[in-house]
């Protein structure tokens, strides 16, 4: 099988693009930022609040009670939470900064990593996330850093969240995002950095077409090497 590790900061694209370009290379997505958000969601819903000094110590103690499943459902990944469809929920903000705090959780990073790499040894996979070429799937084929400057991330998730009637403002999701670049990048367990052997795909200067078209000839001229 073949794997495509996708792994770059919040905002820089990486699940829009990545799932067309899995689309188009015949490939299944796996967007493992759900995974995360959907156990941030869970421990929300319980009441949990991440700024509680032994918030990681009570996530960790729901993971037990908590089924996640990822389903492909017409082309699209859908998340599921006990049996619940939660792809819309798991995307509001406040969901996506508790999810930053999980994933530092050793414990909950253990209980995906499995369901993760189950993935891989299945299909020809293109996956996404913050730590995929680096420790969910080391010996990938194909690894690809996508990034793109602070504020046109911002901008990008700006327009996002306007679309689906969430109330912000640039500024709030710009503050957002260089909290969770500096929670991603500083935390303990498999903190966000680049693979040295990924490639550098910058997309500040590029349309989300040029970004998917890219990213096929990367996977092509790697796989076409091996």
């Amino acid at each position: 099988m073949i794997s495509v590790a996708i792994d770059g900061p919040v905002g820089a694209g990486k699940s829009t693009v990545a799932r067309e370009s899995a689309k188009r290379l015949g490939f299944i997505y796996a967007d493992t930022g759900a995974l995360y958000r959907g156990v941030a969601l869970y421990t929300v819903r319980k009441g949990l609040n991440e700024s509680d000094a032994d918030y990681k110590e009570k996530a960790a103690a729901l993971l037990p009670e908590i089924k996640i499943e990822p389903r492909l459902i017409d082309g699209e990944q859908k998340l599921f939470l006990c049996g619940e469809d939660v792809s819309e929920e798991i995307r509001l903000p406040e969901i996506s900064m508790a999810a930053s705090t999980v994933s530092s959780i050793p414990e909950v990073r253990g209980f995906l990593l499995e369901l993760q790499r189950d993935i891989a040894r299945k299909n020809n996979v293109l996956m996404d996330g913050r730590d995929i070429g680096t420790v969910v799937l080391p010996s990938a084929q194909v690894k690809i850093f996508i990034t793109a400057s602070p504020e046109i991330r911002a901008k990008r998730r700006f327009q996002e969240l306007v679309k689906k009637d969430v109330e912000t403002t640039f500024e709030q999701v710009l503050g957002d995002l260089n909290r969770r670049d500096y929670q991603d990048s500083h935390r303990a367990v498999a903190p966000l950095k680049m693979a040295e052997d990924a490639v550098l795909l910058d997309t500040s200067e590029l349309d989300f077409e040029q970004s998917v078209q890219r990213v096929i000839e990367l996977v092509h001229t790697k796989i076409d090497k091996k």
